[in-house]
């Protein structure tokens, strides 16, 4: 009797063991994981766990696929888990989801965008246990948990401007005699109108009396709509236009082959997008005015793993900060003058010493931002 009590506690002994042996802190989610078994820990010592989500889907070339880049930084640098949520363009579903997840077995929640800051600092304020991180609002508001981050839009805008300038002025063989640049943006708001006025102020710089076609889409996922409105901007005498539509910009850049007229992307490096996919549509793209998100969020989730980053504060990261820049790549090179690449360095290098000041509509009332549209307007 006393042999079969032993075997039987001896048995139970075995079971408990094994089942602590295979207890994981994983949650079954293992889209996009980390495989560098070296660093990526989180502050228990297992791997971190790392989720973006999208307001949008991928695809768009520019902000959120920049966003989608950083992340996989974050996977292949810091060896962590990570996995990425496309929200969607339909708002309703943004909240719940943003709750959804947070409810999961993540460490640092990331997502981006003004549309999202409010609803994504009350899912931060319902969860303090966790990290969160917004690569992209203008909002300084943030929980004791959250991170913001903002690029200096309205001065990369500036230098774009100073290249439109120079470029409709030149004698490249897709520039016209007339004067007159363009502008799209995905919908009349601060965060868009940052990058315009900064532009106007940037080809203003180089040209006083440059005009400046304006267009806003009212959509940032419809390609279709952007191609109409640069057509019709082309077809008016502009030679140049910059993107800051999101998807809805990728139109621009079918418009432009159409035309064969230039084009100045946003976010991402675009011409280096599109080269492998259509060379033919990539060597149009004079330039791109770069938000280093990819970095910015590489770095804000390493100084995180660290303890060195300040949670509750919003960020402005510009040209001194390598927050934003302008594509230089080999199209660039090739493209624009070696002589007009000169004076777009000129410019930048006075806008890091800030000898020129740039404004930003983020504290604009409408009316001033409709008098600097009407100044220049074709």
């Amino acid at each position: 009797m006393k042999k079969k009590m032993f075997a039987l506690l001896l048995m139970a002994v075995m079971v408990l063991v094994t089942a602590c042996g295979n207890n994981t802190s994983g949650n079954g989610n293992t889209a996009n994981t980390g495989t560098n078994a070296e660093g990526g820990e989180a502050a228990g010592g297992d791997k971190l766990k790392v989720v973006l989500l999208i307001p949008g889907t991928l695809g768009d070339k520019s902000f959120f696929d920049a966003a989608n880049s950083g992340l996989q930084k974050v996977k292949d640098e810091l060896g962590a888990e990570t996995k990425v949520v496309e929200m969607g363009a339909d708002k309703t579903k943004w909240e719940p989801t943003f709750n959804d997840i947070a409810a999961e077995n993540w460490d640092v929640v990331i997502s981006g965008g003004s549309e999202i800051t409010e609803m994504f600092n009350a899912t931060a304020e319902a969860n303090p246990d966790k990290k969160f991180i917004n690569y992209d609002t203008d909002i300084d508001e943030a929980p004791e948990n959250m991170y913001n981050m903002s690029y200096s839009t309205n001065e990369v805008s500036f230098l774009a401007g100073a290249a439109a300038a120079l470029a409709t002025q030149s004698d490249m063989p897709n520039a016209n005699p007339e004067n007159v640049i363009g502008f799209l943006g995905g919908m009349d708001i601060p965060g868009i109108n940052a990058f315009l006025v900064g532009y106007i102020q940037g080809a203003q710089y180089v040209d006083p009396d440059v005009k400046v076609a304006v267009s806003y889409a009212g959509d940032f996922v419809n390609p279709a709509k952007g191609k109409e409105l640069s057509l019709i901007q082309y077809n008016s005498g502009v030679d140049i236009i910059f993107n800051v539509a999101g998807g809805t910009g990728l139109g621009i850049f079918d418009a432009a082959k159409e035309k064969t007229k230039y084009a100045i992307g946003v976010d991402s490096d675009q011409a280096l997008l599109l080269k492998d996919t259509d060379s033919e549509k990539a060597n149009l793209i004079v330039t791109s005015a770069i938000k280093k998100i990819d970095t910015a969020i590489l770095g804000a989730v390493k100084k995180l793993q660290d303890g060195t980053l300040e949670m509750g504060k919003r960020d402005v990261l510009g040209f001194v900060e390598d927050g934003v820049g302008i594509a230089e790549n080999d199209i660039y090179k090739d493209v624009f003058p070696a002589d007009l690449q000169a004076k777009v360095e000129e410019v930048k290098q006075k806008l890091i010493n800030k000898e020129v000041n740039v404004d930003n509509a983020m504290g604009m009332e409408t009316a001033e931002v409709e008098a600097i549209r009407n100044a220049v307007k074709p």
